[in-house]
């Protein structure tokens, strides 16, 4: 008869030690989910995008969209020619034959907002 007590307590606390611990996890896990807030597109004007054409801080729009490639601007395997339209209008340099196809799926990283017409 005592050995049934111990064998019930014993697994009585290890499903203690085993669920809560998990429950709380649940929970911290709802938690870190619902802070996940997706920001919507900003749109910015022609001027705006304009006061973004230097080295450390340069946006270009490819297409309507505005990306900032200020981060990539250094590793641009084509130098400096990627200021050459900073703070404007680079689609036709982005879709020049010098580009690969990797570079299509790279810009959307940059992406911060649409072009307001």
């Amino acid at each position: 008869m005592e050995i049934i007590i111990v064998t019930l307590m014993m697994g009585f606390l290890l499903a203690i030690f085993i669920a809560i611990p998990r429950v709380f996890k649940s929970d911290q896990r709802k938690a870190v989910q619902s802070n996940n807030v997706v920001k919507a597109p900003k749109a910015y004007t022609k001027a705006e995008v304009s006061l973004h054409d230097k080295r450390t801080d340069c946006w270009i729009i490819i297409k309507q969209k505005i990306y900032d490639v200020t981060s990539y601007v250094e590793e641009h395997p084509g130098g400096d020619a990627i200021l050459a339209h900073a703070g404007d209008d680079s689609t036709e340099g982005f879709y020049g034959p010098q580009h690969a196809t990797r570079v299509f799926d790279m810009i959307e990283d940059f992406y911060v907002g649409d072009l307001l017409e």
